[in-house]
């Protein structure tokens, strides 16, 4: 009988800012979905959209964004992979070109901040309400230059759709329900998985100044998104309960198989740093941001934008 997992052992669930780490611990969740699972493909677009963050994808600089940053997709796509896991062991079977399908859209649903080479300016946070779009372009030519199925592209363009907060989900052509499915997970992850980031709070102030470059949203400053963050994410549980199914209680489901017990450690997370906000925006605007202290953002944050 497995004892309850410590502390670190869940801090560790959260600890992926290395690219090498996440595919590991991916590598072993697909074992348990399939042993027989087939990574060769799946590696390949992980170790190209790696290579696009550092700026080695030919015709790409490296991404430059700040919020939507390599740990940012490092998170999204285990969360999928524990998502889909999840999902799996539930009793909705997955078959290996669904999970194929649903790493895919995870790894590529922010590609669109990255800058082809004579898009130089910026950060590529201009791009903000057009990133979704120019994801699947990005998508569309990559499947065809990695000779991936081409029937691929009719399922991962709804679904990296799914994760475009502009965008009705109930409004978005999937070709099928099961389609509709494997967004919802993808929908799912990226709203999870960014949440729950033990990081999150401290990142709103790199959000802050995406939105700012892409003249994006009403903020007034970083204050006010950060006060607007507390209804975010009551439309958030709305979105994750309503329109994109439930999926995120499937979650309970890995964690049981994995760490023996039934807990959401993605809800948990997230519920914490709502939680804390409620503290750091009760108070005054000139002490707030002397509780938000990990990762050195706001040091960080301050020297691009010079506020406070």
């Amino acid at each position: 009988m497995k004892n309850n997992p410590t502390s670190a052992e869940i801090d560790n669930l959260f600890a992926n800012t290395d690219p090498c780490t996440v595919w590991t611990k991916a590598d072993g969740i697909l074992g348990r979905i399939n042993p027989g699972y087939d990574t060769t493909q799946i590696k390949t677009v992980f170790n190209d959209v790696m290579s696009l963050f550092r700026g080695e994808y030919p015709g790409y600089h490296s991404i430059k964004t700040l919020y939507h940053d390599k740990p940012h997709t490092l998170e999204v796509f285990l969360c999928a992979v524990r998502l889909m896991h999840g999902v799996h062991i539930s009793g909705t079977r997955l078959t290996d070109e669904e999970m194929t399908k649903i790493m895919i859209a995870a790894l590529l649903h922010d590609i669109g901040y990255s800058q082809q080479d004579g898009e130089e300016g910026g950060t590529g946070a201009q791009y903000t309400q057009t990133h979704v779009k120019r994801g699947i372009s990005f998508m569309r030519h990559y499947v065809v230059e990695r000779h991936l199925p081409l029937s691929f592209v009719t399922s991962l363009e709804p679904m990296m759709s799914g994760t475009d907060p502009a965008l009705n989900f109930f409004q978005i052509d999937f070709p099928d329900e099961r389609t509709r499915l494997l967004g919802q997970i993808v929908a799912t992850a990226d709203l999870t998985g960014q949440m729950a980031d033990r990081t999150y709070l401290e990142k709103l102030l790199f959000l802050y100044l995406e939105f700012k470059e892409a003249d994006f949203g009403n903020y007034q400053n970083i204050y006010d998104l950060l006060r607007q963050t507390k209804s975010f994410y009551g439309i958030t549980r709305e979105k994750l309960d309503g329109a994109f199914g439930g999926m995120y209680v499937k979650l309970s489901y890995h964690f049981k198989d994995v760490m023996g017990v039934e807990n959401n450690y993605y809800l948990e997370s997230i519920e914490k740093n709502i939680a804390y906000l409620e503290k750091v925006i009760a108070l005054d605007e000139a002490e707030y941001l002397s509780m938000l202290k990990r990762g050195g953002i706001v040091e960080k944050s301050q020297a691009i934008a010079g506020y406070r």
